[in-house]
């Protein structure tokens, strides 16, 4: 095998290895505002979605069956989403914070979430 051929198949194999390596993964989808999940509903109900938003004040509600609050969106509150969750909330977690959602659009006005992230707190202030 001369040079050039050895460099050919070498290339090839990192294509290879690389296509495999990213096989699964989800390149695809960022995370959404509410409202652009809400102005095109019909292209998002049945999957799943990755959001963000603020924690509506008053919205909050823990029972045995899970925990529901609403999401506004951060640059319109206009726009918001019922949110229904059955694991453990963070526990920096409370009303008119942000935070990012993972889950499923049910309908266009309800996500049931399977992961929540915190936004970070800012360590400065005016």
């Amino acid at each position: 095998m001369d040079k050039k051929h050895k460099s050919v198949l070498a290339v090839a194999f990192i294509v290879v290895v690389g296509i495999v390596g990213l096989w699964n993964v989800d390149l695809s989808q960022g995370y959404l505002l509410v409202s652009e999940l809400q102005k095109d509903p019909d292209k998002y109900v049945g999957q799943n979605v990755n959001t963000m938003g603020t924690v509506k004040n008053g919205t909050l509600n823990v029972s045995t069956s899970g925990i529901s609050f609403m999401l506004e969106d951060p640059e319109n509150e206009a726009y918001e989403l019922e949110v229904m969750y059955t694991g453990a909330l963070p526990a920096n977690f409370v009303e008119g914070t942000s935070l990012s959602i993972s889950g499923r659009m049910i309908s266009e006005n309800k996500i049931e979430a399977n992961k929540i992230v915190m936004g970070c707190p800012s360590k400065y202030s005016e």
